[in-house]
């Protein structure tokens, strides 16, 4: 009996009651939807990238026969298909804790497992922190381009 009532209590002695399991319950098939879709992204991504480094120098010849500015920059296709990989597996993580959280959620609510549970929403914070700190990151790089734009757009008008 006392081991129930620690199963369904946390720390500050919180209960999941059945519109609570309600709601988790429907958030970790939705998850699970977006977990799956973002994966199948992923691949998309990657196949762009790919598709992008063998293309690259036949778009490039392809510019300069239709009178466009042409420059021949070698490596290009490359680098593009690196910077999509790299894009592709960033964005990687955070669809798989949504699908770890969604399953374990899943697990937890059926079996009504504390551990499950647990594990869930640790799987939920890290996507969480995943994604705040990549924020983070981007918002910084889009400070560090805008200061870099405006020094030397100053420098050149001098």
């Amino acid at each position: 009996m006392e081991q129930d009532q620690n199963q369904n209590q946390s720390l500050f002695g919180l209960n999941i009651d059945a519109q609570s399991r309600s709601f988790l319950s429907e958030s970790a098939k939705w998850g699970k939807f977006l977990a799956i879709m973002g994966f199948i992204a992923c691949v998309f991504i990657v196949i762009g990238g790919i598709y992008l480094a063998t293309q690259a120098s036949e778009m490039n010849r392809a510019m300069g026969q239709y009178g466009y500015y042409r420059t021949e920059v070698r490596g290009l296709g490359p680098i593009m298909a690196a910077i999509y990989i790299v894009g592709a597996l960033i964005y990687f993580f955070p669809c798989l804790y949504l699908l770890r959280f969604s399953n374990q959620m899943k697990a937890a609510l059926a079996a009504e497992n504390q551990e499950n549970l647990t594990a869930s929403f640790q799987n939920l914070k890290s996507m969480f922190k995943f994604v705040g700190i990549m924020t983070i990151i981007v918002i910084a790089l889009y400070l560090l381009v805008i200061v870099i734009g405006v020094t030397v757009g100053v420098a050149a008008s001098h």
